[in-house]
């Protein structure tokens, strides 16, 4: 199957590529760059920091994201909690988390006007494969990390709105069945 790029557009709940197991890319070939690089720009537009292949109806193991720096985000923290500009990731695992919990409200670009407190690790060890076609291995910390176990969250069809925290899950009740029968209007 070829991919246009052009026709991506990101998809909202309750689409079923949400839920869908994405694949491995393994190659980094020209096509997967220009999706990598028409994500970032779609994610980009709709001022998102991460969008994952399954956002934009692509089964695959790939996510973008952009964390800009800010006070609270120095690009020099270690481990980074930002980034210098957009971070490709084909392929990612995580191979550590720390112990640290950390409860924060998420979002998504799939599930607009829906916010809510997730709990997840602090820090991660992040291994994916770059724009490059390169292998890389990084530690993140903060919303880079946050962000990052987001998207691969959904390359596993999990939402934040299976993991959210009960009272957030309560609060966007209203908001998740009006995307439901949005999406039956349709």
């Amino acid at each position: 199957m070829t991919i246009d790029p052009a026709n991506l557009r990101i998809v909202t709940y309750p689409d079923p590529a949400l839920r869908e197991k994405a694949a491995p890319v393994g190659e980094v070939t020209p096509e997967a760059r220009a999706v990598a690089e028409r994500m970032i720009e779609l994610m980009r537009r709709a001022d998102g920091i991460g969008l994952a292949a399954p956002q934009v109806g692509i089964a695959w193991r790939l996510f973008v994201c952009d964390v800009p720096p800010a006070e609270d985000r120095p690009l020099d923290a270690d481990p980074p909690e930002a980034t210098d500009g957009p971070m490709v990731c084909f392929d990612p695992e995580i191979s550590a988390f720390s112990d640290e919990l950390v409860s924060r409200e998420e979002g998504c670009l799939s599930l607009p006007e829906i916010v809510g407190d997730v709990r997840r690790p602090s820090e991660i060890t992040l291994a994916a494969t770059g724009l490059d076609g390169e292998r890389f291995t990084k530690r993140l910390g903060g919303l880079l990390a946050r962000c990052a176990q987001h998207e691969i969250d959904h390359l596993d069809g999990v939402l934040i709105i299976d993991k959210m925290q009960q009272l957030s899950r309560m609060k966007n009740r209203r908001a998740i069945r009006d995307l439901e029968s949005l999406a039956g209007a349709r």
